[in-house]
């Protein structure tokens, strides 16, 4: 389907799958972008037609205004989801994109649309607090975070041009997830928490803390690896996402 007031430019579609009975939304990390979940949607075609979040001021969009508040980012992104709520609608979100689909599914529940699930992966629960200001950091300091987390493509991050345009949005994430919070919001989806048992953005205590923000169910899965453990360990990720989202259209 298309949707109208310019969510073409925020929601991609890789594999257009109007026939089937749920709609998976992806919500990148910082410094993130919608192709990041390429291998996501062309898995999981057959389950769902997979709709992934482009924040501006990357790739095509890199001309664009950076967002750097959750809120404002969450305020935009919410009323363009609402036509995907024709059938079910489950939430997936990594690390900073995680906190958005969160803020999001609090926005939409409001509206009188609740996600069917919510996933939050590599992103501990928003009552917890951590004093963050990588943001702050020089461009060195800044990337050498991104590359301990190795969320970017060495190559990517060893070519100087590519990193001009890249920077400014991995900066302006940062701002937009370490001044976040903490919240004590409630969402009334089913919350299923994914992490990894070396991430150090998160303990495991930190997402078993997710609990205390659903209404509804809740699910804590423990992977092997770190914060991109969702690309190591991606077939067994890909399976509990099939899953839930399989659930979700048994539900309705």
């Amino acid at each position: 389907m298309t949707v109208a007031d310019g969510s073409d430019l925020w929601l991609r579609r890789f594999h257009p799958a109007p026939d089937v009975p749920a709609r998976l939304v992806c919500f990148p990390h910082a410094g993130g972008s919608a192709s990041f979940y390429f291998p996501v949607s062309a898995a999981l075609q057959n389950d769902s037609e997979v709709a992934i979040l482009q924040y501006p001021g990357r790739q095509d969009r890199r001309n664009e205004p950076h967002v750097d508040d959750i809120g404002e980012l969450a305020d935009r992104i919410a009323p363009l989801t609402e036509p995907l709520f024709d059938r079910p609608v489950v939430f997936f979100g990594h690390s900073m994109g995680a906190i958005v689909a969160f803020e999001v599914a609090r926005r939409l529940q409001g509206r009188g649309h609740t996600p069917a699930m919510l996933f939050v992966s590599g992103r501990r629960a928003p009552s917890t607090h951590r004093v963050e200001n990588v943001h702050q950091r020089d461009d060195d300091g800044l990337m050498a975070d991104v590359k301990a987390l190795s969320g970017t493509d060495t190559q990517v991050l060893g070519d100087e041009e590519i990193l001009r345009m890249v920077l400014p949005a991995i900066r302006s994430d940062y701002r937009a997830i370490e001044t976040y919070g903490p919240e004590d919001g409630t969402v009334d989806s089913p919350v299923t928490a994914l992490i990894g048992d070396d991430d150090p953005k998160s303990t495991v205590e930190e997402a078993d803390a997710w609990r205390a923000h659903t209404t509804a169910a809740f699910r804590l899965q423990v992977f092997g690896g770190g914060h991109f453990f969702i690309s190591s360990r991606a077939a067994e990720v890909t399976q509990v996402l099939r899953e839930g989202l399989r659930g979700a259209v048994a539900v309705g």
